[in-house]
């Protein structure tokens, strides 16, 4: 248990933040920090800071050697930027934990389990995808800037192990990386937080319990932000990190293979190099194609325009003489079957799209609609369709009476 007061402990990581910077590069690099590495950052800095260390829990001790606590490690990974890519096996494991909780959420639905159960667990989902994105963020991130590096070959390797490399990163991070980023792959974490946002979507809006619903809300909100980081990071992958170490791949076995043949060019017979042709930048016949290309537009063909004489109905409803009908029989048990009625006195035949132009006269703020309470239905023919409406009793609004 820490006794220290919080601001203390930052305090003393503003202090002597070179220690910690140390001891954190120490780490990244061998893994653990030798006691021995220990007491020599420490004596440079006064022997209390390691006793300090201890007190703060920056460290503990492994054995008789010591690393940093991972909040530590991970702070420090995060302000340094200083992030190690990791195999696409470390970030599948998030497939079976959301897969997991995602399988114990539905059943806690289905069998009514206890509701403070079923909260924890969305939260615990929610915790889980951030974690997700943001090693997938880091995971790109460090890609980028190590391919980078080794486009530029600050460290000055040789060509052949800038192959070796760039073919290791290819094969082992970046395929099987964007494999599980992958949405149209049925086994990716992609497709199974998108089955997981729909079933969000529908809990936010239909389950019983508000805090529930609340939580739901908060896990369809964040898997929205997710499906667009993902496909950002998926991006970066396929158009630019691939592309890049393909070619640092390509240019070097090209170099390679040249420098080779320069040490022992006479180990196999070679086609001159430097043989001359002559070409045409255009082909031999291309002023009778681009003459042929023309002449078709010296003589246009006619073009006939023919209007359509065909007769049409013309009708336009006329909103004002039906709604003076409609206001004069009220109140009307059956609107739909009056509207079948006004328009059989008028025409031969019922069209679907007069039936629907009479059917708006119900959103007339003059009337005031009441349902059966029953939920009887009626049907109703007309030339294209056969519909199935309910019983909708009409009579004038409050306001009016």
């Amino acid at each position: 248990m820490i006794k220290a007061e919080p601001r203390t402990i930052l305090s003393f990581l503003h202090t002597y933040f070179e220690v910690v910077h140390d001891l954190f590069a120490i780490q990244s690099e061998d893994g653990i920090i030798r006691k021995e590495m220990l007491n020599r950052v420490c004596e440079r800095h006064g022997s209390f800071i390691q006793a300090k260390l201890r007190d703060y829990r920056v460290v503990r001790p492994v054995g008789e050697d010591f690393e940093m606590r991972d909040a530590y490690f991970k702070m420090m990974e995060f302000l340094l930027l200083e992030f190690k890519p990791l195999l696409p096996e470390t970030i599948e494991k998030y497939m079976m934990s959301i897969s997991e909780l995602f399988l114990k959420i539905r059943r806690s639905i289905a069998q009514q389990s206890d509701r403070d159960i079923l909260q924890e667990r969305v939260k615990n989902l929610n915790q889980q995808i951030r974690e997700f994105v943001d090693m997938v963020e880091k995971n790109t991130w460090r890609l980028l800037n190590e391919t980078r590096d080794l486009k530029s070959n600050i460290e000055r390797i040789e060509y052949r192990d800038k192959v070796h490399k760039a073919s290791f990163w290819i094969e082992y991070y970046i395929l099987p990386l964007n494999k599980i980023l992958d949405v149209n792959h049925a086994d990716s974490i992609a497709q199974k937080l998108i089955e997981i946002s729909e079933f969000a979507n529908r809990g936010r809006l239909d389950f019983a319990e508000e805090t529930v619903r609340s939580e739901f809300e908060k896990l369809y909100v964040q898997l929205l932000q997710t499906n667009g980081d993902l496909l950002r990071q998926s991006k970066i992958l396929t158009n630019e990190l691939l592309p890049l170490l393909e070619r640092i791949r390509t240019e070097s076995l090209i170099l390679t293979g040249w420098i080779e043949f320069l040490r022992n060019p006479y180990k196999a017979a070679v086609p001159p190099l430097l043989k001359s042709q002559r070409g045409l930048v255009y082909a031999k016949d291309m002023l009778y194609k681009v003459r042929e290309f023309f002449q078709q537009f010296e003589h246009p063909e006619n073009v006939y325009l023919e209007e359509d004489d065909a007769p049409f109905d013309k009708w336009i409803f006329d909103r004002e003489l039906y709604k003076s009908k409609l206001n004069a029989e009220l109140p009307v048990p059956d609107f739909f079957n009056w509207c079948v009625k006004e328009l059989g006195a008028s025409f031969p035949e019922i069209e679907t799209e007069k039936f629907f132009a009479m059917t708006g006269l119900i959103f007339d703020e003059e009337f005031s609609i009441e349902y059966n309470p029953e939920g009887a239905r009626a049907g109703i023919r007309t030339t294209t369709s056969q519909l199935t409406v309910p019983l909708l009793r009409i009579e004038a609004s409050e306001k009016i009476k």
